[in-house]
């Protein structure tokens, strides 16, 4: 899926949805478009990739 960013330039583009993690984390695009409108890099919430490990006890576990 493409997504449209914004550079920190005002330049436009296009990019593959798996680069705009690391585009945010390096700080080169200042917004990016969603369906409900523009994304503001440091204003709107942005949900990250990154994910904390879960240390409590595992319950996806069937119980046989």
């Amino acid at each position: 899926m493409l997504i449209q960013v914004s550079y920190n330039d005002d330049k436009y583009d296009y990019v593959k949805d798996f680069m705009l993690e690391p585009l945010i984390q390096s700080g080169a695009i200042s917004k990016f478009r969603r369906r409900s409108g523009w994304v503001q890099i440091g204003i709107d919430p942005v949900r990250s990739q990154r994910r904390e490990h879960y240390t409590g006890e595992e319950r996806r576990a069937g119980t046989a």
